[in-house]
């Protein structure tokens, strides 16, 4: 019977992605974006002493040239370990996933750090589902031998570049009552349009998004834009208070959602390869909704105005506040108007 599940992170540690290396038989495939927790490196390793055949693809370096999987990448060759770069074709692998013996796929949007394990909201989907599992193998081979990988109109998976954006915009355009989007960055304008299309048509949203600090200043302008544009249409924008928010999820209707490791970004859609799946699993809905709720209920508003902006940015002693020409008296006096009603 074949079957999908979800593993939330940090609530259900890295013991379930341990165990289910050290289930494997016969094969690992594994494509990850960052790849440094020791448990993990050691569960790989351990593997291949056993005799399962590990094949590791990694991204060699992020785009301002830094190489974070170098040592993680000599300790696995070390131990006899298969491991080669991302396929170049991209501007990076953003994608975070696992094949166990093809029989089990692991969809991700947490890299193997021992902070996406311990300090973040993240999410798994593993799936034995054959046609999913199906995918995910060609397209790791294909990367692995740098070749083309077009799964076409029919694909079961939702992956970058390829069928992307035109997946996400769909799930939004199809809510109905409400949606629930976790993302670090919403910045491609066609996703920004649906979700702000939603709201205009009754859609109950909630957005839940890390702080504009967290992001590059050649991505303020843009980031921010798409932030408050959906702030001015009365979309509630959130940041969680206790955990730092990595997992990129959206919940429609308490009926479906997406899990995976695609930003809301054009980079993400148009450069990269990443990789995502829909779900309507009753139990993997209904534990999500749960998480929703709860992580909305231990947040607390992004203060979007000219003046919380600049003591995000600036006070904070970040910077960049000056791309966004900010006006901040002029928001004092809006605010102090409004307060006088």
């Amino acid at each position: 019977m074949y079957h999908r599940s979800i593993i939330v992170l940090p609530d259900d540690t890295v013991k379930s992605i341990t165990d289910a290396i050290n289930s494997a038989t016969e094969s690992l495939r594994i494509k990850m974006f960052l790849f440094n927790d020791p448990d993990l490196i050691e569960a790989v390793i351990a593997a291949k002493k056993r005799g399962i055949e590990v094949k590791v693809m990694l991204n060699p370096a992020r785009r301002d040239g830094e190489e974070e999987n170098k040592e993680t990448r000599k300790m696995l060759e070390d131990g006899g370990i298969a491991v080669k770069d991302s396929n170049p074709n991209f501007g990076l692998t953003h994608e975070k996933s696992m094949v166990v013996d093809n029989r089990l796929a692991f969809i991700k949007s947490l890299n193997w750090e021992t902070k996406n394990l311990t300090e973040t909201r993240d999410y798994a989907i593993v799936t034995s589902h054959p046609h999913e599992v199906e995918e995910v193998i060609m397209c790791f081979e294909a990367d692995w031998d740098r070749r083309d990988f077009n799964p076409g109109e029919s694909a079961h998976l939702i992956w970058c570049s390829g069928n992307g954006r035109a997946r996400i915009a769909r799930f939004i355009d199809d809510a109905k009552h409400s949606l629930f989007v976790q993302n670090e960055r919403f910045q491609d304008l066609v996703i920004i349009e649906r979700i702000v299309r939603a709201a205009s048509r009754g859609v109950k949203v909630h957005v839940m998004v890390r702080p504009p600090h967290t992001l590059k200043k050649e991505k303020l302008i843009e980031g921010v834009g798409g932030l408050r544009i959906m702030d001015d249409v009365g979309i509630k924008i959130h940041k969680l208070k206790f955990l730092k928010l990595h997992g990129k999820m959206l919940l429609a209707d308490g009926c479906r959602a997406i899990v995976g490791s695609i930003n809301l970004a054009p980079g993400s859609f148009d450069d990269r390869r990443e990789l995502a799946i829909e779900v309507h699993d009753a139990d993997i809905v209904e534990r999500l909704h749960n998480i929703a709720r709860h992580d909305w209920e231990n947040s607390h508003p992004l203060d979007l105005s000219d003046a919380g902006l600049l003591e995000d940015l600036e006070v904070r002693g970040y910077g960049g506040s000056e791309k966004l020409v900010l006006n901040v008296d002029e928001d004092k006096k809006k605010k102090n108007k409004h307060n006088k009603k």
